[in-house]
């Protein structure tokens, strides 16, 4: 196999911050190599100038051995360059066809050949397996299906070198299977894969080779990659052994902290009902398209309930008015990070005020100081690796982003928190401190409700388990009673009646079970 990409001594800089010291390595014709590290690693950097988006300050890029400089995203398409990012780049309300083919529109005297352009469109979602009409604006997409139209449009570029940066985490089992399917017949027709991931399944079971990163440098490239190398590659990636990276540990169940009795809404199939209980981790567990999210928002209010109550602490919450419930002490962490959790342009300090800066009684200078001192405070519990509070927080990788949105809510002092896919896009070292602060919320005695597609991770964390199965719920198991085998039956659409279990709600219940 000949060396398509090569990255030799690449360094870059941003004010107060080394992103990247001295990477060196390559990736050959044919080759899945994964590339990866702990958020802030140096990886997103890497794709940015692989992508034009950003220049070295350092070393060289070189494909099929001639030395590139990309100074600008189009530059690096035209050498046969495409970066699938995990923060999606597409425009919402241009249609899926549109999606696909930006800056590469069929047309003629210049108008645009429409027919063409669906024909297209039509050939590359049906090699995806995506039964999506090619006219559908992408703002109507859930997040999976604009994972991948982003897909598509890298297909039908036949870019020679292909980078995916976290392309599952959004994904169905079912998306999962033809992803990889489909990258694996890339790789047998020459292309040049770079495979950011977190799932160590997804690149045990794909990739040739790992590549891993750690504050910026180049650590060591492990050939061939599998099962057996686990240990060494996170190690690595952490700079120490992470034996348990779930750390659970039991902890005594208070009153109720809310409820939801029959609730209903948009994305919701069947009335919703449930509690949590201060001092209690209660997961959600479903498929894409379950409905966690859409219940999320119904709780919060970001959007309209039609019918059911929600009761905190036994006081009545507002429909469909998120203040309220931030009053109330409710706290959102949502999935869609980038268009619903920060504001990209603010400072890391700013994002994580936010909830806290309806407080009154202090003077405005007073405020100002305190809301610095609260947020330093923040940014170093949730360990946010930032230059400065005052740094935008779109420059941060997604786990401190992530990071920073959760610490929104310690600052705001929130008594129910909501994190919905709260380690998407994680590094397993981050991982470990999200699990850690959950521990250390509901020992204090928050409720924590978080929803997520890792069965392992719910398995891992929660207390209890609600299973939520087309918009309804398909069953709530206790830890003590809970499996994959459980979880999947009541998840799956045609799977076996829900078994029976003890009623979790039953006021007996003074003790999580471990």
């Amino acid at each position: 196999m000949t060396a398509r990409l090569a990255f030799e001594d690449v360094g870059k800089s941003f004010p107060g911050v080394v992103a990247l010291d001295g990477v060196s390595f390559t990736v050959a014709a044919g080759e899945v190599r994964a590339l990866v590290g702990e958020n802030g690693a140096g990886k997103s950097t890497l794709l940015k100038i692989l992508s034009g988006q950003y220049q070295p300050d350092r070393g060289t890029l070189a494909i099929d051995g001639v030395a590139c400089r990309f100074d600008r995203p189009r530059a690096a398409q035209d050498a046969g360059v495409a970066i699938i990012h995990q923060e999606l780049q597409l425009v919402p309300d241009l249609s899926v066809a549109e999606n696909l083919l930006l800056g590469t529109l069929p047309a003629r005297g210049g108008w645009i050949r429409h027919a063409e352009l669906q024909q297209r469109a039509r050939a590359v979602l049906a090699r995806l397996g995506e039964a999506i009409d090619p006219a559908t604006p992408v703002r109507s997409l859930s997040i999976g299906q604009r994972q991948m139209v982003e897909i598509g449009r890298a297909l039908l570029r036949e870019a020679r070198i292909i980078a995916f940066d976290e392309p599952t985490s959004s994904l169905s089992a079912r998306e999962t299977d033809r992803l990889l399917a489909i990258i694996d017949e890339l790789r047998r027709d020459g292309a040049a894969i770079l495979y950011v991931s977190h799932r160590m399944e997804e690149i045990y079971a794909l990739a040739d080779s790992a590549t891993v990163l750690r504050d910026g440098r180049h650590v060591t490239d492990i050939a061939p990659v599998g099962p057996a190398d686990a240990d060494r590659i996170v190690t690595a990636m952490a700079g120490r052994a992470i034996a348990d990276i779930y750390g659970y540990r039991a902890r005594p169940a208070g009153a109720a902290a809310l409820r939801a009795e029959g609730v209903t809404g948009a994305g919701l199939r069947q009335p919703v009902s449930f509690e949590v209980a201060d001092g209690e981790i209660l997961g959600f567990f479903g498929l894409v398209g379950a409905g966690r999210s859409e219940l999320f928002r119904l709780l919060y209010g970001a959007a309209p309930r039609t019918g059911g109550a929600v009761t905190v602490r036994d006081e009545p919450l507002a429909a469909g008015d998120p203040r309220a419930a931030i009053a109330a002490g409710l706290g959102l962490c949502p999935e869609d990070r980038k268009d619903a959790g920060i504001i990209p342009l603010a400072a890391v300090q700013e994002n994580i005020a936010i909830g806290w800066r309806n407080r009154r009684g202090a003077s405005p200078w007073l405020r100002a100081r305190a809301e610095a001192s609260g947020a330093r405070a923040i940014i170093d519990t949730m360990r946010v690796k930032t230059a400065s509070p005052a740094t935008p927080i779109a420059t941060l990788s997604g786990g401190n982003q992530q990071k920073a949105v959760i610490g929104r809510w310690l600052m705001a002092q929130a008594r129910i928190l909501m994190l919905d896919e709260p380690t998407r896009g994680i590094d397993v070292g981050a991982r470990s401190e999200i699990y850690e602060r959950m521990y250390a919320f509901a020992e204090a005695g928050g409720a924590v409700l978080f929803a997520s597609s890792d069965m392992a991770e719910v398995l891992g964390v929660a207390d209890r388990i609600v299973v939520m199965r087309e918009g309804c719920v398909a069953g709530i198991v206790p830890r003590a009673e809970a499996s994959a085998d459980v979880l999947m039956r009541l998840a799956l659409p045609q799977g076996a009646a829900a078994p029976s279990f003890p009623d979790p709600s039953s006021p007996d219940r003074d003790t999580i079970p471990a």
